[in-house]
């Protein structure tokens, strides 16, 4: 379609088989506009395909394809449907009109014309498509700013996101790329699961997305364990690991602080929540900081406890070495059924190589 610089024609293109008519349309178009030619409906579909013309005369009766079974085609095809057709016939029943009209043509013109009406019309409608492309684009334009300034958004987040993790784990013993190879792992399980398991209806791109980002905070609360806990290199007294497991409760608070200070909408941070808070319960109910069971752990935060302890057994501490992979999944199989979830586990067992290859791209030197 044509922008609106008055010095460039519209294109017209009129198919029909009778040379006498397409002299007399031609002569009658030619002063204001570019006009095609074709002599059947299938020349004019492929004529139509090399470049598209603004609007399209279109006769009825012609060999090869008529222009009732022209018009069904231009219709289907949603790079085409949107060219005006006019239907220009020597048809002139009521039902024909119809059938033409009903086909999606804009208008249905019978011979012979009337040559002052048969511009105004063609003029008429090619306004009404050049201000309806006008709006397509300012249209498009906005969805492109919006998805644009979606995605910056998003980026922001999922930095914001980051930047707090990482502040947390500068104090904690763990390793520098933790956060990121959790967050890696979490995004193929969650794939893994949403391709093939019985969680696929619960996992779909938007929630996979929210959860991934949301990953780095699951030990956000380690922020308000004292130092004398959180860096000890030897084993936890019991009253130690008792100041140690409130993190959980301690992320919680902190993003439902920041929740009500920002007035974030009720689903927004329900993930980040989940994981923060439930990422230590066990499947047989006997983790912390609320004994949950089953599935009364929310999913975000039993896929967190999976990944979790592959990267904490895969990993060095101060306070232990790092296990091979195998010994890794040696330990989580046997957790199956009592730390972590069956079904977690078997997608997990498919991701076996894909997590070691994480583990090697991010390792800690």
């Amino acid at each position: 379609m044509k922008n609106e610089d008055k010095t460039t024609k519209f294109t017209v293109m009129v198919v029909d088989d009778v040379p006498d008519n397409i002299t007399l349309f031609s002569e009658l178009l030619k002063e204001e506009y570019n006009v095609r030619i074709a002599l059947n409906g299938q020349r004019a579909l492929r004529l139509i395909q090399e470049e598209q013309p603004d609007i399209i005369l279109l006769d009825v009766m012609m060999p090869v394809m008529d222009g009732y079974e022209t018009c069904r085609r231009l219709k289907a095809d949603e790079s085409l449907r949107d060219i005006p057709v006019i239907f220009l016939t020597a048809k002139n029943e009521p039902r024909d009109e119809n059938m033409g009209l009903n086909l999606g043509a804009v208008d249905y013109i019978t011979k012979p014309v009337n040559p002052q009406i048969f511009l105004s019309r063609i003029k008429a409608h090619l306004s009404t498509k050049l201000a309806s492309d006008i709006l397509k684009d300012r249209n498009q334009y906005l969805e492109d700013e919006v998805a644009k300034r979606t995605k910056d958004i998003s980026a922001l987040q999922e930095i914001t996101i980051m930047a707090m993790s990482s502040l947390a784990e500068i104090r904690d013993n763990e390793t520098g790329n933790h956060l990121q190879r959790t967050k890696l792992f979490a995004r193929e399980l969650c794939h893994c699961l949403a391709r093939d398991s019985k969680y696929a209806d619960q996992l779909d791109e938007k929630t996979m997305q929210n959860l991934v980002n949301a990953v780095p905070l699951h030990d956000i609360g380690k922020v308000g364990i004292p130092d004398a806990i959180l860096l000890k290199p030897g084993k936890l007294t019991f009253e130690e690991f008792e100041i140690m497991k409130t993190h959980t409760t301690l992320g919680k608070e902190a993003i439902e602080k920041a929740e009500r200070m920002v007035n974030c909408p009720d689903d927004f941070l329900r993930i980040p929540k989940e994981i923060t808070y439930s990422h230590h319960e066990k499947w047989n109910g006997s983790g912390y900081p609320n004994g949950l069971s089953g599935e009364e752990i929310p999913l975000s935060a039993r896929i967190v406890a999976l990944v979790d302890v592959y990267d904490a057994l895969t990993s060095k501490r101060v306070y232990k070495p790092a296990f091979p992979h195998e010994q890794a999944i040696e330990m989580i199989v046997g957790d199956a059924g009592k730390h972590f979830d069956e079904e977690l586990v078997k997608a997990f067992l498919k991701l076996t190589e894909v997590f070691r290859g994480i583990s090697e791209q991010y390792r800690d030197f």
